[in-house]
């Protein structure tokens, strides 16, 4: 999972920065008009959706996902808010309400952090074989030689915990795994190999 440091790094590339405050400005003016919230916590909800996303992927959202789901915004909240209120997982409240009308748009906004940050299409390769078990010896390696950030897209997306990354046994459900599948084609993560491989080490 990010620390607000990170989160308060990648605000500063001026592209990041720009689409992130024309996002909040439409998405507050449409469904939370009072809703107060810096911009850095407004990125932090962005940097949830995919989490959100996989949580409402069969339809609902259990206590145990709302849980973890309030676990990982408080992690993320600039400065910590444990005697009060908590922003972000204020304002996801709104984004679960209506994800689907912003997810698309929430997803544009990671897709141009990864490509600003992490130069994604520097790292497109040839694909993995799309059949067959991944080489965990290999999948290992590509996770170690990647680009600190994008490993950190990768668990903080779709792992509870970071230190998961190199486990070759994840487990999750069907529908879970499908959204799984679709969010990384929205970010076009399912470019790059080592997504590709990461995909093949769940059950």
């Amino acid at each position: 999972m990010f620390t607000e440091y990170e989160i308060e790094s990648m605000l500063e590339y001026p592209e990041v920065k720009e689409a992130t405050i024309t996002l909040k400005r439409d998405f507050l003016k449409t469904e939370a008009p009072y809703l107060e919230i810096s911009d850095d916590d407004f990125f932090s909800l962005i940097i949830m959706a995919p989490t959100i996303g996989i949580a409402m992927a069969d339809g609902k959202i259990t206590l145990f996902e709302e849980m973890a789901l309030n676990k990982k915004a408080r992690k993320l909240s600039k400065g910590g808010y444990f005697m009060k209120k908590d922003p972000v997982i204020y304002a996801m409240k709104f984004l679960i309400k209506n994800y689907y009308n912003w997810s698309d748009k929430f997803m544009d906004v990671l897709k141009k952090t990864i490509k600003v940050t992490c130069g994604l299409d520097t790292l497109v390769q040839a694909p993995v074989e799309k059949k067959g078990e991944v080489n965990y010896q290999e999948y290992r390696q590509a996770v170690l030689h990647s680009p600190y950030l994008l490993i950190r897209f990768i668990a903080s997306f779709f792992l509870e915990n970071d230190e998961d990354i190199i486990n070759q046994n994840h487990k999750v459900g069907k529908e879970e795994y499908q959204r799984m599948l679709l969010i990384g084609e929205k970010l076009e993560l399912d470019r790059v190999p080592v997504f590709q491989m990461f995909c093949k080490t769940f059950q």
